[in-house]
């Protein structure tokens, strides 16, 4: 066939996406060529180096990747792969000690032992960071030194996926990926998507705009089976300064012993639940968008816990809090749940194969298992770095399909005052509270942008998240219906395809 864009014929693997799943994949793929695809300059736009608590991993005397294991099971309240969780968790410590070698400087006590502090819902203090709240910027800037030293390794920064491209039996054998020269046709061998997850979509995030699940609308709209679309985690305590996208106060700092208080200054955690701050966070989240809702407000004070410890154990959140004109060692910080983590993602298995041949995913856009209806605090940059490994090296093993391809167009974009106005949709009805009612009209109005301005990735994802969001009927994890407050008696995934595919466009069976 011929193509109205330029073609360019790789013969190795195109990663889309550059957090640390993207780069995890991009390292794991060599010695394959790699042509590795950034929405924007190399560590920036990405919701890795945002990431403040650290890694989980269960290295210390009195841990264990069994009960780390069980952690995280617990947490994804009956929706995570048992299975899955302990891949996770065994392979965790060889994961951080990949992430060493290649120069992240994670904090370490005088005998040489990783410093590791204790975070919600962990039974143990098994989260290693990086000069308190550092973790996720010192661990990118680590591997994409490693990945510009690599051979073999091209880098497009400034560069968007616009479509996934595929043969006439449905496997994905490219992308179109455009940059400020146009669009380029990329055949490659293998696509692993890392393109993060949906956080973007909401009005109140803590994520990176650019992170606003697009390529996650692009598989679904390839027919990739998306999984359980409706799990979105809401950081219980981003700062509520009013900036777009919220800078966090991260749960370390309940870790340490800070309270969430009333503009009274009275505690009210203790009183909904006996974990208190250290709670499961979509309990915390509901605690302070009930606070807040009706007038009490929400604050976390710091001034006993960190104190004048804060500009040297917390210096990123000291600086944030600093830059509008807060000092936490003095006032409480004004807190809100904002959008952070998606739960849900592309269906995949334990090797980041998708529903679709030559299609791989890892990191926030893939749905491993691991995480259920509720990630449990820090499992995310160890689950990036595992899961893109793996992912990785099965791309580079991939044999690949046939070089032909059915001609396609850059999916449309949504304008941005659309895009806007969709942004506050999702956070008023897919928020942390939901009810059907909100629901169905939120998914009129995206069926009346979407005949408006085309059927954009963003879109896409959006009614994923709002359809998973109608059809699950119970409140589970992070996903609560204040219509249908109560657990269902079975714990059951969500899928959806977009597009039904012949058996031959099926790939390997997740």
């Amino acid at each position: 066939m011929t193509a109205p864009f330029p073609i360019l014929k790789l013969d190795g693997v195109l990663v889309l996406g550059a957090g640390l799943a993207g780069l995890s994949a991009t390292l794991a793929a060599q010695p394959s060529k790699v042509l590795l695809v950034s929405a924007a300059a190399l560590g920036e736009g990405c919701s890795s180096a945002w990431a403040q608590g650290g890694v989980a991993v269960a290295m210390a005397a009195d841990d264990t990747p069994a009960l780390h294991a069980a952690d995280t099971v617990a947490a994804g309240a009956g929706l995570v792969d048992p299975e899955r969780a302990a891949l996770l968790t065994s392979e965790g410590p060889e994961a951080v000690a990949r992430l060493i070698a290649c120069g992240a400087p994670f904090d370490h006590d005088a005998a040489g032992r990783l410093t590791q502090s204790l975070e919600a819902a962990h039974s143990r203090a098994r989260v290693a960071r990086v000069k308190g709240d550092q973790a996720g910027r010192a661990i990118t800037d680590a591997m994409i030194a490693a990945v510009r030293a690599a051979k073999g390794v091209t880098i497009w920064s400034n560069a968007r996926a616009r479509r996934l491209v595929q043969d006439d039996r449905g496997a994905v054998v490219g992308a179109l990926v455009e940059r400020e020269d146009g669009v380029t046709l990329v055949l490659a061998r293998a696509v692993v998507l890392a393109t993060g997850g949906v956080g973007g979509l909401y009005a109140e995030t803590t994520t990176p705009k650019e992170v606003c699940g697009e390529g996650l609308g692009l598989a679904a709209q390839a027919g990739a089976a998306i999984i359980d679309a409706e799990f979105v985690q809401f950081h219980p305590t981003a700062m509520d300064f009013g900036i777009d996208p919220a800078p966090l106060a991260s749960e370390a700092l309940r870790g340490e012993g800070a309270k969430l208080i009333d503009r009274n200054g009275r505690p009210f955690m203790s009183d909904l639940d006996p974990r208190a701050e250290l709670a499961p966070r979509d309990i915390v989240a509901r605690a302070i968008h009930r606070q807040r809702r009706t007038g009490g407000g929400a604050f976390l004070d710091c001034r006993t816990a960190v104190g004048e410890a804060f500009p040297h154990h917390f210096p990123g959140i000291f600086a944030a809090c600093a830059a509008q004109g807060l000092d936490p060692r003095i006032d409480p910080i004004p807190v809100a749940p904002a959008a952070h983590y998606h739960m849900g993602g592309v269906e995949t298995d334990a090797d980041g194969r998708t529903s679709l041949k030559g299609l791989f995913a890892a990191g926030e856009c893939a749905s491993t298992g691991v995480h259920g209806a509720n990630r449990l605090a820090s499992n995310s940059l160890l689950e990036a770095a595992v899961f893109g490994e793996r992912a990785g090296r099965a791309a580079a093993a991939d044999i690949g399909s046939s070089r032909s391809f059915v001609d396609a167009e850059p999916a449309p974009d949504l304008p941005a005052p659309a895009f806007q106005a969709l942004r506050q949709l999702m956070s008023r009805e897919a928020g942390v509270e939901r009810n059907g009612q909100g629901l169905a009209a939120a998914l009129r109005e995206v069926e009346a942008l979407a005949r408006v301005h085309g059927e954009a990735p963003t879109l896409t994802t959006a009614r994923l998240i709002l359809q998973g969001a109608l059809d699950r009927e119970e409140s589970r994890g992070a996903h609560y219906r204040t219509d249908f407050p109560n657990l269902a008696p079975v714990a059951r995934h969500s899928r959806q395809v977009a597009r039904v595919a012949t058996p031959e466009q099926q790939g390997t069976p997740c």
